[in-house]
């Protein structure tokens, strides 16, 4: 997801989808502890994920 794609949505979407990426990231997080995790990349690419949506809601906010 581009940092384009998410400046066209709106602060409740970008909310909504900060909250599923939060729970994968939990999600993964447990499986990789227990050893069941099977794609480890993805790790990396929600954590960007969120910290790209984070990073817009602060330019929302200050805008």
């Amino acid at each position: 997801m581009n940092a384009s794609e998410l400046r066209q949505k709106s602060k409740d979407e970008l909310g909504i989808m900060l909250v599923d990426l939060s729970r994968e990231q939990f999600n993964l997080k447990m499986q990789k502890g227990t050893g069941q995790l099977s794609k480890p990349d993805q790790v990396k690419k929600v954590r960007r994920n969120v910290a790209r949506i984070h990073t817009i809601l602060n330019e929302m906010a200050s805008a």
